[in-house]
C-alpha cells in the first residue's frame, strides 16, 4: 500500500461496507477504519435483533386468538424468555458473522482504532498519521441517554445492551415511543412484561396524520398504557426505578430508553475540515452525492443523521463510494420515502407524510379495517389507512397507516409513488379476493370517487359491491 490512499473509510457498520462494495472495485489502495465491534449496527444492536424478539413476541401472543378459532388450552401456554432471548443472540450472532465476512480478508487495511480528523486528506488513528486523497466518514450512530439517567446503570436499558439481558423484569417503562420505542414496548408486553410507556410528544412512530396516531395510540393503548405529551424523569429508589411524568408515576425494575441516536462524531475532528458546522456538530452534506461542501470528503449513514435507516444508509455509502473515487462527483436520485415501524398493525409512512403536504390541495382516501373481509378472517380486523393524492391528475403522493400487513402495503405504495402512478392506474391493476391488499383498493376508490370519472371501458371503475365477503 502507497503512503498516500486513495481512500480511507471511517467506519465498518452498513454505510461503511457499502462504499467499501464501491470503492474495492475501482481501487485497491483504500483502508477501512471502525472503532469499537465490527458488524452493522443494524445485524448487532437494531433491525435483526429487535425483529428477532418482536417475532418470539407476536407468536406468544396469538396464543389469545385460540379460542376464537376453536383451539382450545391456549390459555395454558407459557413463556421461557431466557429460552427466546437466547435464540435471539443466537441468530444475531449469524446475522453479525455474516457481516463480518466482507471485512475478514482485509488484512492490513482493516484498522481497529479510532480516527481523527487533522485535516483535509489527514487523519491519525493508533497514533500514526494516515493521508488520503478522499476520506469517507460512516461512523454511525448510539442511543440517546441523558447524562443524568447514566448513574441508574444495569437498571437502564438500551438496544445496545437489551438483547443482552439473559432473563427480563416483571415491570419495566419504554421511554420514547418513536419507531424503536413503540416497536419494543409492544414486544416486551407481549413477552409477558408489565410495561409502561412514555413518550414526549403526542404523535408516535413517526406519524404525522392526526387520525392515523389516534388510531396507533388507541390500539396499543389496549395492550400497555402510554402516556404522552409530557417529557418523563427517572429515579433511583429502592424498590427499582420511579418514572414520573406530569401527574403520572411507576415503579419499575428497569428503563429501556428509547430517545432516539445520535452520531459518532465526537471528537472525530470535523471542526479541522474549514467548513461550517450546525448545532449539532455536523457539516452539510449533499444528500445527491454525500460530499461535505465541495471537499474531498463524504459522509454517509446514520452519521450524517439524514435519514436514519438501513437502505437509505446502504445508498449513502454506495454513493460515496463511488463519489470518493470520481474526479467530479456525480449525482444521484434518491428512493422515494418509506418508513416501517414493526408493530401489529403495521405502521408506515411512504412518499409524502401528511405533514409535508397541504391538506387543501390534497385529497384524502381512507380505509377501515375493522369489517375488511380478510383481515375478519385472520382476526387482524384493526386499524386504517389514508392515502393522499393530487387533485387535478389523481397522482399518488404519499400515506400514512397503522393497518395489516402494512409492512407490505408500503412498499405495494413505495412503488407506485416511485412510478408517479394516479389512482386510476392503480385501481386498473389485479387485486385477488380475498386479501388483506383490497383495503388498499377501498381506499383507492374514496380517492376516485373525488376524481372525474373514467370511461365506461375503463376497468378503473370497477365499483365496489358493499358488501363485506365481496370487497
Amino acid at each position: 500500500m502507497s503512503e498516500i490512499f486513495d481512500v480511507i473509510i471511517v467506519g465498518g457498520g452498513t454505510a461503511g461496507l457499502a462504499a467499501l462494495r464501491e470503492v474495492r472495485k475501482r481501487t485497491h489502495n483504500f483502508v477501512l477504519i471502525n472503532d469499537g465491534p465490527w458488524g452493522t449496527i443494524c445485524a448487532r444492536v437494531g433491525c435483526m435483533p429487535s425483529k428477532l424478539l418482536i417475532e418470539a413476541a407476536n407468536a406468544f401472543h396469538h396464543r389469545g386468538t385460540f379460542e376464537e378459532f376453536g383451539i382450545r388450552g391456549g390459555g395454558g401456554l407459557t413463556l421461557d424468555i431466557a429460552a427466546a432471548l437466547r435464540r435471539v443472540r443466537r441468530l444475531r450472532d449469524d446475522f453479525v458473522a455474516s457481516t463480518l465476512k466482507t471485512t475478514d480478508t482485509l488484512g492490513k487495511r482493516a484498522i481497529s482504532g479510532r480516527a481523527r480528523l487533522l485535516g483535509i486528506g489527514r487523519l491519525e488513528v493508533n497514533g500514526r498519521e494516515l493521508r488520503a486523497r478522499n476520506i469517507i466518514i460512516a461512523t454511525g450512530s448510539r442511543p440517546v441517554v441523558p447524562a443524568s439517567w447514566r448513574t441508574l446503570g444495569k437498571q437502564l436499558l438500551t438496544t445496545d445492551t437489551l438483547f443482552e439481558q439473559e432473563s427480563l423484569p416483571s415491570r419495566m417503562a419504554v421511554v420514547g415511543l418513536g419507531p424503536i420505542g413503540v416497536e419494543m414496548a409492544q414486544a416486551l408486553s407481549r413477552l409477558g412484561v408489565d410495561v409502561t410507556a412514555f413518550g414526549e410528544n403526542s404523535a408516535i412512530a413517526g406519524l404525522s396524520d392526526p387520525q392515523i396516531n389516534t388510531v396507533a395510540r388507541e390500539l396499543l393503548g389496549r395492550e400497555f398504557p402510554l402516556y404522552l405529551g409530557e417529557k418523563a424523569d427517572l429515579d433511583a429508589i429502592n424498590e427499582g426505578v420511579r418514572v414520573r411524568s406530569g401527574t403520572r408515576e411507576v415503579i419499575v425494575d428497569q428503563v429501556l430508553v428509547a430517545l432516539g441516536r445520535r452520531p459518532n462524531i465526537n471528537g472525530i475532528g470535523l471542526e479541522t475540515l474549514g467548513v461550517e458546522l450546525n448545532e449539532q456538530g455536523l457539516p452539510p452534506v449533499d444528500p445527491h452525492t454525500m460530499q461535505v461542501a465541495d471537499l474531498p470528503v463524504f459522509m454517509a449513514g446514520d452519521a450524517n443523521q439524514q435519514i436514519p435507516l438501513l437502505h437509505e444508509a446502504a445508498d449513502g455509502g454506495h454513493i460515496a463510494g463511488i463519489n470518493a473515487t470520481r474526479s467530479v462527483p456525480i449525482c444521484f436520485t434518491r428512493r422515494t420515502p418509506l418508513a416501517i415501524v414493526f408493530a401489529d398493525p403495521g405502521i408506515a409512512t411512504v412518499g409524502s407524510s401528511f405533514r409535508a403536504l397541504d391538506d387543501k390541495k390534497t385529497l384524502l382516501g381512507e380505509v377501515r379495517f375493522e369489517h375488511q373481509g380478510r383481515a375478519r378472517a385472520g382476526q387482524r380486523n384493526k386499524g386504517i389507512m389514508h392515502l393522499y393524492a393530487e387533485p387535478e391528475s389523481g397522482r399518488l403522493l404519499g400515506a400514512e397507516m397503522c393497518a395489516p400487513a402494512g409492512e407490505h402495503m408500503a412498499h405495494l405504495l413505495a412503488l407506485a409513488i416511485d412510478r408517479s402512478l394516479t389512482v386510476q392506474d392503480m385501481l386498473r391493476l389485479p387485486f385477488y379476493h380475498p386479501v388483506l391488499e383490497e383495503g388498499l383498493r377501498t381506499a383507492l376508490r374514496d380517492l376516485a370517487a373525488q376524481l372525474p370519472p373514467c370511461g365506461e371501458s375503463d376497468l378503473a371503475g370497477c365499483d365496489a359491491f358493499k358488501a363485506d365477503a365481496l370487497d
